[in-house]
């Protein structure tokens, strides 16, 4: 009585055993504080950054509806999508391995032949017989996972869907500064023109001053020339704003996937000021970068891959039986003496194979170590580009300052030059000289507020989307996959489930 309980607790050991190293993260690394990060105030993130609305601090509504766009008609993030949907796709076909296939069989079958009987001297008679044969027959196979290969297959195929959702969050987050950048850029270019416009209107101021002193006899013809093709280049650059404005909406138009003929942004003020920017904690970065989330991942998917590997030098195990019923007659079916069953035991095991397995479990471990040298490299590009944008922020910050001071003083010295020319004090030139300096300011004050705020923006996509905890909900879904148009069906099956613990895995990105 004992025997039947002694083998199934061996063969419950058995089944606990899994081929392959069990996923340990790697360490990667980890700088205590950011350089840069001098006296800058930290922020406490909790949920992935692409699906905040980070851009909402720079308070634009256009901008605002722009970026609402990109989840429903941009078509790479719904290629990325469509990829995440196959990988996922792929995790659950190898889930399904873990359970027996089920199957029912019906047969229904005439047949019949002929032949003679009777000898040479009787003479032959020919004969025709049929008959028919009718089954129904159910069979189940199911393979023993005892090494842990289907195991192993499962946990990287879980692990690998999470890496393709990470990629849907970094390619989002990707568009979304894109997008930024490029409405940024069409924001600075009717910026540009208006300062074009503003000066043309006093070189048009100029040129009548030089016009009536040059009547009067006090100037000479010249000044009025020089004044005229000043105010006429000034005129052709704010024209040619206008090929860079529309190439932008155009881009803007590819982003959000509408067809840029059909697309327009309506002129309009820079309404853009730099915002307030606090800085994140290093592991907070880490928990919230999709590209960093990902290549972990894909570094949990490697170390399965080998226990697959390593599980192929042991023996497979299968088990199947069947059950059914054989009769001449449909009726029959079923009946005492119609049945039959089978049930084997099937064991398979690779006597040689001229090293191909070893192979492959070289193949995995060196894959295992190219998903460690990823994930390494991964997390030092993310705090290089922190690192970065923190200091192009400090910079620019200084140099807005005394760029703004030049830009005043340029302002006044045309101003004086202007009435000292009409005092006639100074020569034109002066004039051209000082207006040529104020405009060369503006212009560079507007570089300045331009590159500050792509670095805000930069810097959004270095921390992975946002830069304060209140920006982000609190929620341990770090990259769920909501469907990209509002109005479609969300997807069916074990979603949810599948993802219970994907956030609170990535909370442990690195050692606290």
């Amino acid at each position: 009585m004992m025997r039947p309980t002694i083998s199934l607790a061996i063969l419950a050991v058995v089944m606990g055993c899994t081929a392959g190293p069990d996923y340990q993260r790697p360490d990667a690394p980890v700088p205590a504080r950011y350089r840069e990060a001098e006296g800058w105030k930290r922020a406490t993130p909790r949920e992935a950054g692409s699906h905040a609305a980070w851009w909402g601090v720079y308070n634009d509504p256009v901008l605002e509806s722009l970026q609402q766009r990109i989840d429903v008609s941009n078509q790479s993030l719904r290629a990325a999508e469509a990829s995440f949907r196959e990988v996922r796709a792929l995790a659950r076909g190898a889930r399904a391995g873990l359970f027996p296939v089920l199957g029912v069989d019906a047969i229904g079958q005439r047949s019949g032949g002929s032949g003679s009987t009777g000898n040479s001297s009787s003479g032959a008679r020919r004969t025709t017989t049929t008959g028919d044969r009718f089954e129904v027959s159910g069979g189940a196979a199911w393979e023993i996972d005892l090494w842990g290969r289907v195991r192993r297959g499962v946990e990287s195929g879980a692990a690998a869907a999470q890496a393709s959702a990470g990629d849907i969050a970094a390619v989002r987050l990707s568009l979304q500064i894109e997008l930024f950048n490029a409405y940024l850029q069409l924001r600075v270019a009717d910026e540009l023109k208006r300062i074009l416009d503003a000066a043309a209107v006093a070189y048009a101021q100029s040129l009548r001053i030089a016009t009536n002193q040059y009547a009067a006899g006090i100037v000479p013809r010249s000044d009025v020339l020089q004044a005229q093709t000043q105010l006429e280049t000034t005129r052709s650059q704010a024209i040619g704003v206008g090929v860079q404005r529309a190439t932008l909406e155009h881009a803007i138009a590819m982003l959000v996937g509408q067809p840029p003929g059909e697309f327009t942004i309506a002129l309009a003020p820079m309404r853009q000021t730099v915002p307030d920017v606090p800085l994140e904690l290093p592991s907070e970065l880490l928990e919230r970068r999709p590209d960093i989330a990902a290549a972990e991942r894909r570094m949990a998917s490697a170390n399965a891959q080998i226990g697959v590997s390593e599980a192929a030098f042991f023996p497979t195990i299968s088990l199947s039986g069947s059950a059914g019923s054989l009769a001449s007659r449909v009726r029959d079916l079923g009946r005492a003496g119609t049945s039959l069953w089978s049930f084997g035991i099937d064991i398979a095991q690779s006597i040689f194979d001229g090293g191909a397995r070893s192979a492959e479990v070289e193949r995995a471990r060196a894959r295992w170590d190219l998903a460690v040298a990823n994930y390494r490299q991964v997390v030092l590009i993310g705090f290089q580009q922190v690192e970065d944008q923190i200091a192009a922020l400090r910079i620019l910050a200084q140099q807005a300052e005394v760029q703004a001071l030049a830009v005043r003083a340029a302002r006044e010295a045309e101003r004086l030059a202007l009435n000292q020319y009409q005092a006639g004090t100074v020569a034109f030139t002066t004039v051209i000289t000082a207006q040529t300096a104020r405009l060369s300011n503006e212009q560079t004050a507007l570089a300045v507020l331009q590159s500050r705020l792509l670095a805000t923006a930069n810097l959004v996509g270095a921390l992975g989307g946002g830069w304060s905890g209140d920006q982000l909900p609190a929620s341990d879904r770090l990259y769920s996959v909501p469907p990209l148009d509002p109005n479609a069906p969300k997807p069916s099956g074990e979603e949810p489930g599948f993802w219970s613990g994907f956030g609170r895995a990535m909370r442990g990105l690195l050692p606290k």
